[in-house]
């Protein structure tokens, strides 16, 4: 297994620029008058914020910094720390709040549950979803549809309606469907969950061969393994903010030694 750190992708030109990009998200609700009025500690990793209309969350903070082509970034922090909220930014997932993105590529997120528009979809129809939204037609989809009930091993359940499916068969196909086309720019979250044991070798060979695939890697786990395999950066997130930008050995430890 080769060391992904040394791979150069493509040029350094820019594929996201992010400046001073903040996200605050509302919550409405009757318990938010029991919260104080100074700034709270939330599960989020944010800042629970009263306001007029009831409190809102700060998920994301000023945040300012650039990704270049065939670049591999690892995002530490721990759980809540704003990684996955800021793989939603950058995917068009979550608009900000205040500040500017820029995208001169698609990003591709990969997250838990991700692909799924209604549970009362058949595995067919959400395979056939996904395909439309990655590829803009349906050219070549009848093969593409026998390779993922071929990996995922679904079976005949591809016919019927994804609300009857065990957690486990759900996340074999939602996996098989994230993995099976290489992307420009792949922001993933390691947590998105690939089914049961049995199934988890295979998914890892697969994972692997699909990293090395990725043009840009945005990475988000907590497997510093993993991280070191395949990215050379690292942002450290705390309480939705980069508290470290740099290469990634020193953010690992910046992450553990640095007091946030």
């Amino acid at each position: 297994m080769g060391n992904q750190k040394e791979t150069n992708h493509g040029s350094n030109r820019a594929i996201l620029e992010l400046t001073d990009v903040s996200l605050k998200i509302p919550i409405i609700s009757r318990e938010t008058r029991y919260l104080k009025r100074a700034l709270v500690s939330s599960l989020t990793g944010g800042l629970i914020r009263r306001t007029t209309q009831g409190a809102e969350i700060e998920a994301i903070k000023r945040i300012t910094c650039t990704i270049r082509e065939g670049e591999r970034v690892a995002l530490i922090g721990h759980n809540g720390a704003g990684k996955s909220t800021f793989i939603r930014l950058i995917s068009g997932i979550y608009l900000p709040t205040s500040g500017k993105i820029k995208r001169y590529c698609r990003v591709h997120p990969m997250i838990n549950k991700s692909f799924v528009t209604s549970m009362e979809l058949s595995g067919t129809n959400a395979v056939k979803g996904y395909y439309l939204l990655i590829n803009g037609n349906l050219r070549g989809f009848n093969s593409y549809l026998e390779e993922v009930v071929e990996f995922s091993e679904i079976g005949d359940f591809i016919h019927l309606p994804i609300k009857g499916y065990s957690e486990g068969m759900m996340a074999r196909l939602l996996f098989s469907l994230l993995t099976s086309q290489a992307h420009d720019c792949l922001a993933l979250d390691e947590g998105f969950g690939t089914g049961d044991a049995r199934f988890f070798a295979k998914a890892q060979v697969r994972l692997e061969d699909f990293l090395r695939k990725a043009g840009t890697l945005l990475l988000a786990s907590h497997s510093e393994g993993l991280l070191q395999e395949f990215c050379s950066r690292g942002l450290v997130f705390h309480k939705g903010e980069i508290t470290f930008d740099g290469d990634l050995e020193d953010a690992l430890y910046f992450y553990h030694h640095g007091n946030i």
